[in-house]
């Protein structure tokens, strides 16, 4: 039995968020999630660039749309916000005060920025030697690329994931619509190089302050939109350098499973998913034609890939017969991968979506209940939660000051005339 208790494990931890849009957002949301005193760090009057990503906007209590996107509330929950100039110098000044008293330090600024502020990790760890600092870039900060701004489309395309991404050419010519190479429907390279940044921050901490190898020193952790995308490239670059083939797309199939991809039913697609020998051979139990398992043509998942080309027809002649809810509850009976293919609304609505408590909400200054995509991590005795929502910009800036710095009202006037939280 699983008893959830109320701690968060990243609890006292202290993150300076100085990132917008996606790769930062996300990590830092992902440390929010976890407990940690997450402080955004906001251009005045502007904010983060998502915030105008939209529509959709959120609507208040009369229906009229307010300031807030869906696509940043979607990535910048369990943060507190405040506005600083960090193109003046007394903005530069109070980010390194906040930077002393931070654990970890998250930004994308291009390569180069933030040296200029003087709040590059060198001069940072001066001040503040346990500080883990986190870049994330489109390239890194070496190389022959790592002045380029990074977007994760360009990303996509330059690597490689593009070229393995949308319909085979068998399946719709190069020429024609809905043909060539596609991005993901979501920004994946943004999203990984996000999650491979929470992992590195975790990591540096743990060097930090774990009993046995303790230093008490941060590092500088430089992430790259590139480098992630490249190593999620997984199987299909692991194949390339192993044999030497270029992998081109191959659709709704799978390059080394079969059958392993999408089918039309009598009444709709579905995905057919057989991971191993055993799974084939009750699926072919199912369909009506164990023979096949039998015949050494596909009896071994190396097998079917090899003959890939006479299988599949065979197999989509049989999906066809039938409905498809009598393939998903036949073949859910017998264990045998399968899924419908939904759409956002039906994810939502979906039972085990619902009992493993995807959608959260949370009241918010525009909305009683603004629902959100909840943290996918479940950890028994610390889960991770909402517990505050995407702040409006500048929400927090009293209580972060006070918090982190110890400042009153008087010394807040002291930093705003000197142009530190925006223009006079």
């Amino acid at each position: 039995m699983q008893i959830y208790g109320s701690a968060a494990s990243l609890a006292g931890l202290k993150v300076l968020d100085l990132s917008r849009v996606l790769a930062g957002p996300w990590c830092t949301q992902t440390l929010g999630d976890l407990g940690a005193d997450v402080v955004k760090v906001e251009r005045p009057g502007a904010g983060d660039d998502t915030r105008g990503w939209g529509p959709p906007f959120l609507r208040d209590a009369d229906g009229a749309e307010t300031a807030e996107s869906a696509y940043y509330l979607g990535t910048n929950r369990n943060k507190r916000s405040i506005a600083i100039d960090l193109a003046c110098p007394a903005g530069q000044e109070l980010a390194r005060e906040l930077a002393r008293q931070a654990d970890v330090l998250v930004e994308n600024y291009k390569v180069g920025d933030m040296a200029r502020y003087g709040l590059d990790f060198e001069r940072l760890h001066a001040l503040n030697p346990q500080l883990v600092y986190c870049s994330i870039t489109g390239y890194g900060q070496t190389g022959p690329y790592r002045e380029r701004a990074g977007y994760d489309y360009a990303i996509q395309g330059l690597g490689g994931l593009m070229s393995v991404t949308g319909a085979s050419p068998r399946e719709i010519p190069r020429d024609h619509p809905g043909g060539g190479p596609q991005k993901v429907g979501v920004a994946v390279a943004d999203l990984f190089t996000g999650l491979y940044a929470t992992v590195g921050i975790l990591a540096a901490l743990r060097h930090r302050d774990a009993a046995g190898h303790r230093s008490g020193l941060g590092q500088h952790l430089d992430m790259a939109l590139l480098d992630a995308q490249v190593a999620m490239l997984a199987n299909v670059g692991a194949g390339y350098l192993v044999s030497g083939e270029v992998p081109g797309r191959a659709g709704n199939a799978h390059v080394n499973i079969v059958p392993y991809q999408v089918f039309e039913a009598a009444d709709g697609h579905m995905i057919l998913a057989v991971g191993n020998d055993a799974q084939f051979a009750r699926f072919c139990e199912v369909a009506g034609c164990p023979e096949l398992a039998a015949d050494p043509r596909y009896a071994r998942n190396a097998d079917r890939v090899r003959n890939r080309e006479a299988l599949i027809p065979h197999l989509a002649t049989l999906m066809r017969q039938r409905p498809r809810a009598d393939w998903l509850a036949s073949l859910e009976g017998r264990h045998v991968p399968c899924a419908p293919i939904n759409t956002v609304d039906q994810v939502f609505a979906d039972p085990q979506v619902l009992a493993r408590g995807m959608v959260e909400s949370v009241a918010h200054p525009h909305a009683e209940a603004l629902r959100l995509t909840a943290s996918p991590l479940k950890l028994s005795a610390t889960p991770a939660r909402i517990r505050q929502a995407p702040p409006l910009l500048d929400q927090h800036r009293d209580a972060v000051l006070a918090d982190w710095l110890g400042w009153d009202a008087a010394r807040v006037a002291e930093a705003r005339a000197a142009g530190a939280l925006g223009p006079v």
